[in-house]
């Protein structure tokens, strides 16, 4: 029996659904692009999405060397 050679589509890919920093406002498919560490307090992180990734030439913290 010959194995499928086609990747999964993008149907079964998980999106992230969040806010956006950049545009300010809720969107799908949000990636993390900033850690705010803080010493004695809550941290925070910055999300955005692709429209604003693009604009902006964000890359995401997990597609960083």
């Amino acid at each position: 029996m010959a194995e499928p050679t086609q990747t999964a589509g993008i149907t079964n890919t998980p999106t992230g659904y969040g806010w956006c920093a950049w545009h300010q406002g809720h969107a799908q498919g949000v990636r993390l692009i900033q850690v705010h560490e803080q010493g004695s307090g809550s941290g925070g992180n910055c999300f955005a999405c692709r429209p604003c990734r693009e604009a902006y030439d964000l890359t995401p913290l997990a597609d960083r060397p």
